[in-house]
């Protein structure tokens, strides 16, 4: 059995665009006729430029080979160019054609993929969801607003989940870490206060930033939340400097989380090096795929750390990191996002059951992909997955953060 043939669908998923505005799915071929399918998390260069990287990665290192061969690919791509270091947009294309290789083998095999990666250690899996609007929420006032917040908490946790993240602390800027706003940091403890209030002890909080601090601006902002009793402060400083983020986990009370902005093994054996963080987040279609995050996973159970499968993503990849949490001892939870698209492209496969997902016996990934629907929602703009502001941090009208993917105001 060979890697034949490849085909890259780009796919949009239905405004606000939960999960990005994109959707990179690959579709692998053998001679022998079986199809898998993965997806790449890559977000560096649009879609157009991305599909030609994933194309040469595959023609130039993977086509013609057994898709058994996943250890031989991975070292093939990772040394190509005489660079063998982490490179976010090459191991982006090759995540999304390893999820698709383990799809295959185990539909030869008649098997799922967390059968062959070590079998089941769990068999319910915990879910977290982002906080989204609901029904009869204005939209562009939900993101700022911490009482519809609370409402939204209440209404996830009466479905079940244990925990919710939220991320009110300001905007995202392309100048990297700022120090917060007084109002930013007013914001964050309104939503800490207001959340935990409507969900009590039931639920867990989750912080979510995106790197967007100095370290003594992550400091202040997280000493401000300790009283709420956050499960995890994410990415509180930007990913290039993890002794910044040591310095953060140093002084803060609240773990830290970090990973969807890293890739390979090498980067988060640095992060746990350093004491930068306590909890991994590994986006499978951006870390290496499912086998290099199985590493991933057994270094962080040397340093004491759990690992929570991010997902900002299409239902491939979640369907990755279900096959991968099933499969490890060292499970926290995975992120979730339950919208109709998800679940229509593939087949209503995958559901949360009172907050937790059950990992299904099918073969592969356990999906059955939509392909029509994915063909007939194709990305047709010019823009990234999602974007970081040019603005900075503002100090005098305050910041309005606005969740989804809204289109670029470029």
């Amino acid at each position: 059995m060979k890697l034949q043939d490849l085909d890259v669908i780009i796919t949009a998923p239905p405004a606000p665009g939960w999960g990005g505005r994109y959707w990179i799915l690959v579709k692998l071929t053998t001679d022998t006729g079986i199809t898998g399918w993965g997806e790449c998390y890559a977000a560096t260069i649009g879609p157009e430029a991305m599909r030609h990287v994933i194309e040469d990665v595959f023609n130039r290192h993977m086509q013609g080979q057994s898709p058994e061969n996943i250890e031989w690919m991975f070292r093939r791509v990772y040394s190509s160019g005489f660079t063998q270091r982490p490179d976010l947009t090459v191991m982006g294309a090759f995540s999304g054609l390893e999820i698709a290789c383990w799809d295959i083998l185990g539909k030869d095999r008649d098997r799922p993929v967390h059968a062959l990666m070590g079998g089941r250690m769990n068999d319910r899996l915990r879910a977290y969801t982002y906080l989204y609007p609901q029904d009869g929420h204005d939209i562009d006032a939900f993101w700022n607003d911490p009482d519809l917040a609370a409402e939204s908490a209440a209404a996830m946790v009466a479905k079940g989940y244990t925990a919710v993240k939220f991320d009110p602390a300001g905007p995202y800027t392309m100048r990297g870490g700022h120090m917060p706003a007084q109002s930013d940091i007013a914001q964050s403890v309104a939503f800490c206060r207001a959340i935990r209030d409507a969900v009590g002890e039931r639920a867990d909080l989750l912080f979510g930033t995106h790197g967007q601090f100095t370290p003594a601006g992550a400091i202040r902002l997280g000493q401000a939340l300790e009283p709420y009793q956050p499960l995890w402060f994410e990415e509180p400083t930007p990913p290039d400097m993890i002794e910044d983020m040591a310095r953060v986990a140093a002084q803060v009370r609240i773990p830290v989380a970090t990973g969807e902005r890293l890739t390979t093994k090498t980067e988060f054996a640095a992060v746990l090096r350093a004491g930068a963080a306590e909890i991994l987040q590994p986006a499978l279609g951006r870390a290496g795929g499912l086998w290099e995050t199985k590493k991933i996973a057994a270094i962080a159970e040397v340093f004491g750390a759990q690992m929570a499968p991010h997902l900002y993503a299409g239902p491939v990849e979640w369907a990755a990191n279900i096959q991968l949490a099933a499969s490890i001892p060292n499970l926290l939870m995975i992120e979730t996002i339950e919208t109709p698209f998800h679940s229509d492209l593939i087949k209503n496969t995958i559901t949360v059951e009172d907050g937790f997902v059950i990992p299904s016996d099918a073969p592969g990934l356990g999906i059955d992909v939509d392909e029509d629907l994915a063909r007939a929602h194709p990305f047709t703009g010019d823009d990234l997955h999602l974007n970081m502001q040019d603005a900075p941090c503002n100090y005098a009208e305050g910041n309005t953060f606005v969740g989804g993917a809204p289109p670029s105001k470029d």
